[in-house]
């Protein structure tokens, strides 16, 4: 009998909708036999205090790997943007999966976009990158913390806690939820976070058959934006505590690559904004790419905004 290939994933409703995406991929293309193992993390567990206060983002994966470590899953999935940007030894990020729409997405019942929001009005979101780019447009707006699953934030907008919310457009679009978005934000104002809409593929480094399996399934032109993106945050020690954006995209064989720097303690004071392109064809490539927006943001004045992140 074949022993079946096991996915370890969160039990959120997006989480399970990307599990089961990749397992129908597996099966349909590799007759993989493929089965999951859904968990709860510590992320999904703590909703009353933000992330950045708590361990950050790598509380959604640390379950997971553990799982992966003893055995008891071969792989699991990720949102590539809940992914720290190192992982622990022994562990890989073995492929990256086509980017649904990266951008954040503005979500309300009232209001059609951020400019038609009242003065005052409240929004919702947890994400200090967030928070630094509404604010560099909308410095008057009340931004109160939000915290768990998308059913979750959407039933608290529901129920009127919120004038306004941000979500990620890619997880909304995924659950067949798009009518929810008002409005997208251009990128180039509210730039997304590394990886924000790819899917990301971690194994255990030994497991070198299912790693050459999965790099047929990597999609080359997310992969190298999404190692240049987060390179960026690699470079500045970047963690869910920094407000901090990096967002790439392809004009013909050059990646042009915006990223963004904010205060974690001072967010309405002026974002850091840089812009680096290169023809890019490899992972070395992206990873250089992300060096040079680094470098501009360092020579900006990033020291003087790390200390507070």
């Amino acid at each position: 009998m074949t022993q079946a290939t096991i996915i370890a994933t969160r039990e959120s409703r997006l989480a399970l909708w990307q599990a089961e995406h990749v397992r129908d991929v597996l099966q349909g293309r590799f007759g993989l036999q493929v089965e999951l193992l859904g968990m709860t993390t510590k992320g999904d567990q703590i909703l009353d205090r933000a992330l950045s206060k708590v361990g950050g983002k790598g509380l959604f994966v640390k379950e997971l790997e553990t799982a992966l470590e003893t055995g008891a899953a071969h792989l699991a999935v990720h949102s590539l943007k809940d992914v720290p940007m190192d992982l622990p030894p022994g562990f890989v990020l073995a492929a990256v999966w086509e980017r649904e729409d990266p951008r954040d997405a503005f979500v309300s019942n009232r209001y059609a976009q951020l400019c038609d929001l009242p003065q005052g009005a409240v929004v919702g979101t947890s994400s200090l990158r967030r928070v630094v780019q509404l604010l560099a447009v909308r410095p008057d707006l009340q931004i109160e913390p939000l915290r768990g699953n998308l059913d979750t934030r959407l039933r608290k907008l529901d129920e009127g806690g919120f004038d306004a919310i941000v979500l990620a457009a890619a997880g909304l679009m995924r659950l067949k939820l798009a009518s929810r978005i008002r409005s997208r934000f251009d990128p180039v104002q509210m730039i997304p976070a590394a990886g924000q809409g790819a899917l990301g593929i971690e194994v255990r480094e030994d497991n070198t058959a299912l790693r050459e399996l999965l790099t047929q399934t990597i999609h080359p032109p997310t992969f190298l934006s999404a190692h240049a993106e987060r390179a960026v945050s690699r470079g500045l020690g970047g963690s869910c505590s920094m407000p901090l954006a990096a967002h790439a995209v392809w004009h013909g064989s050059q990646l042009r690559l915006d990223a963004a720097l904010g205060d974690a303690e001072q967010p309405t004071r002026p974002l850091l904004k840089v812009q680096v392109s290169a023809a890019v064809t490899d992972e070395a490539g992206a990873r250089a790419l992300g060096a040079q927006a680094v470098a501009k943001l360092q020579a900006a004045g990033a020291g003087g905004y790390l200390p507070a992140a």
